[in-house]
């Protein structure tokens, strides 16, 4: 019998990442409580790792962990805006701010940290701000529209971040830090010193050993930062980001011990000292430890579980290593940075030119990794961190784990990693963890992450999870088939060389030579695909008609009510006005919804399959083209106003787009394509965000590659800079064709960079270098490509054996006039069948509309 099989009120204060981590894992432990979560917030927890991806088009719902629905589901009782500010040991409750009590058997404290305001006169002014939640960034984004500069004070990891959203918010940022250096505690002068030239390269401008004094009114912007050396800066927004603090007020005002510079003491099982109140995350101090990392906060909320469940999980410290990218420059620190060990040696490589720092730190003994620093390029982190954690000897060479193509560096496997080795660190799996789950009966990498969690924080760790899990697959004698599915025997990859080679024109003439059986719904989108990509033939022909899904068939994306979107290009967002009342006209005529997007498009909703013909008829003579947004293809180049209209545009951003985007319109490939073109720095148009991003810069074009938004935003690569014209469309021509030719079925951009080998230097060595000998075929099947662009719904309507199949009914040209529909926001649209379903007295008769 455990202590859980009474009963018990558990009360959680904080619902950050750490306290929902605990609910989660604790009802995952199906132990006998009552859970009770009090979150301060007006919004449940959400991740706040991806904070800047709010600025480059993130929504608070794109960075939620988890939902008032899903908590109801797990029988969590959750309220929000109930700020704590009384416990009483006891009577074992605690008090709201709002008066509510909520009392307890055992507390969980995860209430995290505030950012530290250093204590300069006038930073409590109104557009001095904090970088932290939700609602300070759009307090940030507030204060943005009506600034022009803005200054981070602070340049740790959690300042650049924040320097990142100003710049994305698009104002002229400045970082100030005290220190000699960015980063202090993560890098060495020598790492610190490049990251601030690769910094300043994007355009943000770093001030260090800058102690700010006073900030008082300014004379050219809001405010002047007054510094100790009597210089001055002026700005119209500060940004304060100088570090965290324990919030231990509860722990105070409960009289638990508290470390002498802050903190709620715990310890090994995160116990305080009242055993029935726990504390874990940032308001948790461990041997005199504060860990500002959400991975070993994850790990303190399992121990929490473990020992209110009788578990005997302990907490001995976590490993504060770090691999992130800052505003697209790759970071990477790994154990003793500084060489603080007595006897510490250390290697170190330096490539100014390209922007490349490594320190390699090794014990006296040159036997064991101590640490590591990267800057401009992180391939070697994962391999390093195993070094380092598993204790594994060095090689003969220790400095070919970080020199460059180095024959001599050995490839660590995965059969020489430890049973012990931490895979996923956010979730605590280890490889015998993914052992154990094979061991179980797991067979894929799907199966592995299902019952693990591995990789499902992050991410960070997905390509070293799924080597672990084919290397022991493989060893267990089963085959690791990377086919694309049972009926062929090769990857995506392979299918594409086949066709190219062979000059393959159809599916049946590839399945019948290089494959088996009739084809599935995996490998006929592929094939499609790829028939497109190299060839760009008119996807409706009898030949490539059964390769494609439902949206491409119907040249349109099916909506949940079973209409369809229309969606005609605007290259570039530029659009004249008598194209605007075209749109207008046809969206009154045909009842549709109309949407501005993201995209600088005009989306018109509601059709009905048999209008479709009608619909594009129209657009296609009012000289419209079809915008591909139901492809796997280019969808849009967005644009800034740039140097037309813009003061601070430097390049005509508009006409660039225009230009780009008519030249790669009905692209295919693996997956959808975005592109944007910034005509300045203060990137209006989010380039960074995107597949291929274009800012300009005075000198040409900096070239960003391989960025994406959605839920697991992205940020380009900073790929070339200051480029001419046309060297920008001749890389970006092979690095799209290069995407196309390589990447695997429905894989981003992005994807394709993180599994790509070698990562961004390979890329830049392919295409800028030609170190595969293959530029000019690429270019070669690029200018192909372009060649044989048609817009398919022009070709469609001058078909009239095509435009039968948009009939509603097949033997008829009649539509179905029962259609019903409702009124939203000064609008009409189709019905849903809930609509239908809820009464009749909201609905609207077709012929009324």
């Amino acid at each position: 019998m455990t202590s859980l099989d009474v009963k018990k009120r558990i009360v959680v204060v904080g619902n950050g990442m750490v306290g929902h981590h605990f609910v989660e894992q604790l009802h995952q432990s199906e132990a006998n409580v009552d859970i009770t979560v009090l979150c301060g917030e007006s919004r449940l927890a959400y991740d706040r790792v991806y904070l800047s991806s709010f600025f480059s088009g993130a929504t608070a719902e794109d960075l939620a962990l988890t939902t008032p629905a899903q908590y109801a589901q797990w029988g969590v009782n959750v309220v929000t805006n109930a700020m704590v500010t009384d416990i009483d040991r006891t009577q074992q409750q605690v008090t709201t701010q709002d008066g509510q009590s909520f009392e307890y058997d055992k507390l969980i404290l995860a209430t995290g940290s505030y950012p530290f305001v250093p204590p300069i006169p006038g930073n409590d002014q109104e557009h001095c701000l904090v970088y932290r939640t939700i609602d300070d960034l759009l307090a940030i984004e507030a204060s943005a529209k009506v600034s022009k500069v803005g200054v981070v004070v602070g340049g740790g990891l959690l300042g650049l971040e924040a320097a990142n959203a100003l710049k994305q918010a698009g104002l002229q940022t400045h970082v100030v830090e005290f220190a000699p250096q960015l980063m202090a505690v993560q890098l060495d002068q020598a790492g610190g010193n490049l990251l601030k030239e690769k910094i300043e390269s994007l355009g943000v401008t770093v001030h260090t050993q800058k102690a700010t004094q006073v900030i008082e009114a300014g004379e050219q912007c809001r405010y002047k930062m007054v510094f100790a050396d009597n210089s001055v800066l002026e700005t119209d927004m500060i940004l304060f980001s100088a570090g965290i603090r324990p919030s231990d007020q509860l722990g105070k005002t409960a009289s638990l011990a508290l470390g002498e510079r802050g903190g709620i003491v715990i310890d090994n099982q995160c116990v305080t000292s009242d055993p029935n109140i726990y504390a874990i995350g940032e308001c948790a101090l461990w041997d005199n430890k504060i860990f500002g990392l959400v991975a070993p906060g994850y790990a303190m909320a399992r121990v929490a579980v473990s020992h209110l469940t009788d578990g005997d999980k302990q907490f001995t410290g976590a490993d504060m290593s770090t691999k992130l990218k800052l505003m697209g420059v790759e970071v990477g620190s790994i154990g003793d940075a500084h060489e603080r060990t007595p006897g510490a040696l250390s290697y170190t490589y330096l490539n100014q030119p390209e922007g490349v720092y490594k320190k390699l730190v090794v014990d006296s003994a040159q036997q064991k990794v101590l640490g590591a620093v990267l800057v401009g390029d992180t391939s070697e982190y994962d391999t390093l961190l195993q070094y380092a954690l598993n204790d594994i000897a060095l090689p003969e060479h220790p400095e070919s784990l970080i020199l460059p193509s180095s024959d001599s560096a050995p490839a660590l496997g995965v059969d020489a990693l430890p049973d012990t080795a931490s895979i996923c660190s956010c979730l605590n799996v280890t490889k015998g963890d993914i052992v154990a789950a094979i061991d179980s009966g797991c067979c894929s990498v799907a199966d592995v992450k299902g019952q693990t969690k591995a990789s499902s924080g992050c991410g960070g760790c997905a390509a070293l999870l799924k080597n672990v899990v084919d290397g022991e697959l493989e060893k267990r004698g089963v085959e690791v088939s990377k086919a694309i599915c049972e009926h062929f025997n090769h990857t995506r990859q392979e299918l594409f060389h086949i066709v190219k080679v062979n000059g393959i024109r159809t599916f049946e003439e590839l399945i019948s030579h290089h494959g088996e059986g009739l084809g599935c719904d995996v490998c006929k989108p592929a094939v499609g695909s790829i028939l497109a990509s190299v060839y760009n033939e008119y996807i409706l022909d009898k030949a490539h008609l059964p390769l494609q899904d439902t949206n491409d068939i119907y040249l349109g994306n099916m909506q949940k009510d079973g209409t369809y979107s229309v969606v005609p290009r605007v290259p570039g967002g530029e659009i004249t006005p008598e194209k605007l009342i075209l749109l207008g006209e046809i969206a009154k005529e045909y009842h549709l919804y109309t949407k501005i997007t993201g995209g600088q498009r005009i989306d018109l909703f509601g059709a009905r399959v048999e209008q479709l013909p009608d619909i594009w008829q129209k657009l296609v003579d009012g000289g419209f083209e079809t915008g591909h947004a139901y492809a796997k293809a280019l969808r849009t180049v967005k644009s800034c106003v740039g140097s037309t209209w813009c003061r601070y545009g430097v390049q005509d951003s508009v006409g660039t787009a225009i230009d780009l985007e008519n030249r790669y319109k009905g692209l295919r490939g693996p997956h959808k394509i975005k592109f944007a073109v910034s005509g300045c720095t203060r990137e209006c148009a989010e380039a960074q965000s995107k597949d291929i991003g274009v800012i300009a810069t005075e000198q040409g074009w900096n070239l960003y590659v391989c960025g994406n938004g959605g839920m697991k935003p992205r940020h380009a690569d900073l790929f070339a800079t200051d480029l001419d014209t046309e060297t920008l469309i001749k890389y970006i021509d092979r690095v799209l064709m290069f995407y196309v030719k390589t990447a695997d079925r429905l894989q981003r951009t992005s994807v394709w960079m993180d599994n790509l080998e070698g990562g961004l230097s390979y890329l830049q060595d392919v295409v800028i270098n030609d170190a595969l000998g293959i530029n000019d075929e690429l270019e070669s099947q690029m200018n192909a490509v372009v060649d044989a662009y048609q817009c398919e719904w022009k070709t469609t309507l001058e078909n009239e054996e095509a435009r039968k199949r948009f009939r509603q009914f097949v033997n008829s040209n009649e539509s179905d006039s029962n259609i019903q529909f409702v009124s939203e926001r000064g609008q009409v649209r189709p019905a849903t069948e809930k609509e239908k379903l809820a009464g009749a007295e909201k609905l609207i008769p077709v012929a009324m509309v």
